[in-house]
């Protein structure tokens, strides 16, 4: 580049004069404005704006670019207001004037080289070889706003070493000061930039974005940044669209490079591009773009530049990340002060009071006319052509302009005694003399603001969020609605008032950006195969497991003294059931035992007041008050059963039901021989009456086979309190464990075959003769204590908890009142209310055993 640039300047070109040539008042030809001063500042400003309706200029882009637009023309103004700021500070050069000599560009290569060529020389036409400068006042070069004109027109300008301030946006290429050694950015690095917008992401639970960035070494660094920040918290990109600047895209093929961009759950793209870059172009030019989405971006890509309706206007609503800067109240009324009639030389000024403002333009000379060059302001046009407040880019021009005169101020006051060259009553001053101050010079501007371009502390950056609100024709406006601060502790960096945002959305609603819902409390995120971690699906908890959060990876299991809601949203401690006597069940089945035992009782204390009696004296007596004992007793068995379990009252459980209902079983069946043997004896006498003594033999016999198997219970497994916490849900039961399941079960076998038996007994001798025969009553009263008990053995296993208690001693009480109501409720009947039937004169051919 350096050779063609060296042949080029030297090529035999004809020789121009440098007498002051009219150019006309194209503003394709007139485009410098030139203000005289002791020290000159070359400035390169692009005040041509793209527009967003070819159709009102033509479809050529060259054509379409030499439009100003005010908003551009800002620069202009921020230029000059530094510079009469400076000029009028007696603290700050005195005794020297600042002036500037500035060039509209356009960012294309050709026209690079014929403004360097132009600054360089002072042609009005770039002719090598040839100057008008004899001696130059010119000590520095304002450039911008994208990293191409900055680093190309470097190339010529570093040849003479001036020093150039760049007041675009940070770019890394230029921070390298081995390729660009006279390079200055007045931009802060953007450094957090992608945490701010992240953080946006967050607050508003967006996980599912589309990344639209274009492709260049700063588009690469910020994606890779915010993909990292991205990763961080959970939020992916749905696509990434890199645009080179080599090729020229349209809305529609941008968006069928990824049908991703048009599904409906992508609803916030995320767009990073340079002032100039062809991005702009594609978003302006496409007219309506995608509406109901939320644009995020930066206060570079200027969307403001439309007019359309806001209803479809596909911007409205865009979120804007802006650089902080302190408010200038002095640029504001200085705005006020801009017209023709102040500035008569700037052609750029005078075009737009003719374009926007109707004032008359003289092509002679180049002008306004006087009779309304005074009139008007700028402050008069619409916001989308005009903004009032000072843009970022600006600032740094005016941080520029105000960096070169410190630098300048710090020059000559260190070099007192070297007064610069004068010639002709000018002063002279060598550009090279000056980076030194300018690489370590740092100042407050007059906002208070810390201007370094040393590089040596790290600047804390703060950014503004903005809000685009676009109203009917153009009346927009961007609303500051939140900040991000970098430097302040974590839970304070972003704040931002979400009743301020107006949204693009259809229903003006906080829009959702996901690929997959949120999974509520209480579910668990399954992620899709083959798809980003963003896109997953919701699935329950397990059984007594929870999730408190949204969005859990997994669900956490409840302590065992604890259990899971029906949400399954948190643990509840479990309460501590058993079988009470508060408890309503609990106090049925104890009052049932009691007063059926006083029954029993009763019956007994009626069969010993009427024992003389025929209907008592049969089947014998003894018999019947022993089972009627064991009765008792086995209705006070149940009780144990109910309260609060313990040790002994665990053993005293199993071993009193055994024990118990063996006696009475083998009391039935005692008494069911003696009816069989009764009836059945043909030889009377002493033969006889052995036989029938000897059924009282049976008790005994099985009473002690039961206790045999109940020690043998209790030596090898004996019950013992059990504190089970997952049988019942919710609750954490105390109840009496078996101990040995084998050694329970052969006690209830052992007494089931002692039923059995006595059942086929009775059963047989069922129909033997004589009216106090009560072989069928023990028939019936042994089918319904084995009916209970068959009964008893699924229901018992298909119950938990307390209930499976209830059901044991529903069982034992049920049974027992059975043998009870079967076998004495009959004669207590006859006793009680027909005493006639059961005397000897009211029968006839009964034989009864005494």
């Amino acid at each position: 580049m350096l050779i063609f640039v060296s042949v080029l300047l030297f090529l035999n070109f004809p020789v121009a004069s440098c007498e002051p040539i009219n150019p006309g008042c194209s503003l394709g030809m007139a485009d410098a404005i030139f203000q005289d001063g002791d020290v000159l500042v070359g400035v390169f400003l692009p005040l041509h704006a793209y527009l967003t309706s070819p159709q009102l200029y033509g479809p050529d882009i060259d054509t379409t670019m030499k439009q100003i637009h005010p908003n551009k023309y800002q620069y202009v103004i921020a230029l000059n207001f530094a510079i009469e700021e400076i000029n009028k500070n007696i603290h700050l050069l005195p005794n020297i004037s600042l002036g500037y000599d500035m060039y509209s560009i356009v960012q294309y290569q050709a026209t690079i080289l014929e403004h360097s060529i132009r600054f360089l020389t002072g042609l009005k036409e770039a002719i090598p070889n040839y100057t008008c400068r004899k001696e130059s006042k010119l000590i520095a070069v304002v450039t911008g706003t994208s990293w191409e004109f900055p680093s190309r027109i470097s190339t010529i300008l570093g040849l003479y070493k001036y020093p150039q301030l760049t007041f675009g946006p940070f770019d890394p290429m230029l921070s390298d000061h081995v390729k660009f050694p006279f390079i200055y950015q007045m931009a802060p690095e953007d450094t957090s930039l992608a945490l701010g917008m992240v953080s946006l992401m967050v607050h508003f639970s967006w996980t599912w974005v589309g990344l639209i960035i274009t492709e260049n070494e700063k588009g690469i660094k910020f994606l890779s940044d915010l993909k990292r920040e991205m990763k961080k918290n959970s939020v992916c990109a749905a696509f990434v669209q890199m645009l080179s600047l080599k090729y020229r895209y349209n809305w529609n093929d941008l968006l069928s490079t990824d049908p991703a961009i048009m599904g409906e759950m992508v609803k916030v793209f995320i767009v990073f591009a340079d002032i100039d870059s062809t991005l702009v172009v594609i978003f302006k030019a496409s007219g309506q773009v995608d509406p109901w989405r939320v644009w995020v971006t930066t206060s570079q890509w200027d969307i403001a530049s439309s007019v359309r309706h806001f209803i479809l206007d596909s911007f409205h609503g865009t979120l804007i990340f802006s650089q902080h800067h302190p408010e200038i109240s002095a640029f504001k009324d200085f705005i006020q002060t801009v017209n023709p009639s102040k500035y008569p030389d700037d052609i750029f000024l005078s075009h737009i009071w003719k374009m926007y403002l109707n004032c008359p333009f003289s092509r002679v000379y180049c002008k306004t006319l006087k009779t309304c060059s005074s009139n008007g302001s700028l402050a008069l046009l619409p916001w989308h052509r005009f903004d009032m407040d000072m843009s970022e880019e600006s600032y740094h021009i005016y941080n520029a302009v105000y960096a070169v005169a410190h630098s300048l101020h710090e020059m000559l006051q260190e070099h007192a005694d070297v007064q610069p060259v004068k010639s002709r009553k000018r002063l002279v001053f060598s550009p090279c003399r000056l980076h030194p101050f300018l690489k370590n010079i740092q100042f407050n501007n007059p906002s208070g603001d810390k201007v370094d371009l040393s590089h040596t502390g790290k600047l804390e950056t703060k950014y503004d969020i903005f809000n685009f609100w676009n109203f009917p024709q153009g009346l927009g406006l961007k609303v500051k609605v939140g900040t991000f601060s970098s430097f302040l502790p974590r839970n304070k960096q972003f704040s931002l008032s979400d009743g301020m945002i107006e949204w693009g959305t259809k229903d003006k609603q906080t829009p959702l950006s996901v690929c997959s819902t949120s999974c509520a409390p209480g579910l668990m995120k399954s992620p899709q195969e083959g798809k980003a971690s963003c896109c997953f699906d919701c699935h329950p908890c397990l059984e007594n497991e929870i999730s408190n959060e949204t969005d859990s990876i997994q669900c956490i299991k409840c302590p065992d003294d604890q259990y899971a809601n029906t949400e399954q949203t948190h643990c509840i401690p479990k309460a501590v059931t058993f079988l009470a006597y508060e408890d309503p069940l609990g106090m049925a089945l104890a009052c049932m035992a009691l007063c059926f035992s006083a029954l029993t009782a009763l019956v007994l204390g009626v069969f010993v007041k009427h024992h003389e009696t025929p209907i008592v004296k049969a089947n014998n007596r003894t018999l019947s008050y022993i089972l009627l004992i064991s009765l008792i007793l086995c209705f006070l068995c149940s009780l144990p059963f109910i309260g609060l379990p313990n040790m002994a009252t665990c053993i005293l459980q199993q071993m009193s039901f055994g024990v118990v209902f063996t006696i009475a079983v083998s009391t039935v069946l005692a008494k069911t021989v003696t009816v069989v043997l009764a009836f059945r004896s043909t030889v009377p006498g002493r033969r006889m009456r052995w036989i029938l003594v000897s059924p009282n033999l049976i008790i005994p016999i099985c009473t002690l086979i039961q206790m045999v198997l109940c020690a043998i219970w209790l030596g090898a497994s004996a019950p013992f309190v059990d504190i089970n916490a997952h049988n019942e849900r919710g609750h954490i039961t105390i109840m009496c464990n078996k101990g040995s399941a084998t050694a329970f079960y052969c006690v209830l076998g052992y007494l089931g075959f002692l039923a059995m038996g006595t059942l086929t007994v009775a059963f047989w001798a069922r129909n033997l003769p004589d009216i106090f025969n009560e072989a069928k009553f023990l028939t019936f009263s042994m089918l319904v204590f084995c009916s209970v008990w068959v009964t008893f053995l699924p229901v018992y296993h298909s119950t938990k908890g307390k209930v499976m208690v209830a059901v044991e001693v529903f069982s034992i009480l049920a049974s027992s009142a059975g043998l009870l109501g079967c076998i004495f409720v009959p004669k207590c009947y006859i006793i009680l209310i027909r005493p006639k039937n059961g005397s000897f004169k009211g029968l006839r051919g009964t034989r009864v055993c005494k």
